[in-house]
């Protein structure tokens, strides 16, 4: 089960995860992930500059980490059927 730091940088994100790139995009408004930006922000500082934070940002944490885990999940059972 993959947990992700906060701390991880945006563009080490979508390149680890591209699964959550879209997700990010259209429901947290995160455009900046192809942006330079992306390079030396990390994701909690991205969010805050979006306006997420406290509540909101554990809700998109936990998201993020179903997505993740949701294609790990598909890419295991494929791998042992």
């Amino acid at each position: 089960m993959v947990t992700i730091d906060p701390a991880i940088n945006i563009s080490e994100l979508a390149l680890r995860y591209p699964e959550v790139v879209d997700f990010l995009i259209y429901e947290y408004g995160f455009h900046c992930i192809g942006c330079f930006v992306s390079e030396f922000e990390s994701l909690e500082e991205g969010a805050s500059v979006h306006g997420i934070i406290g509540e909101d940002f554990d809700n998109m944490m936990k998201q993020i980490e179903e997505i993740i885990n949701k294609k790990d999940q598909k890419s295991d059972s494929s791998v042992s059927s």
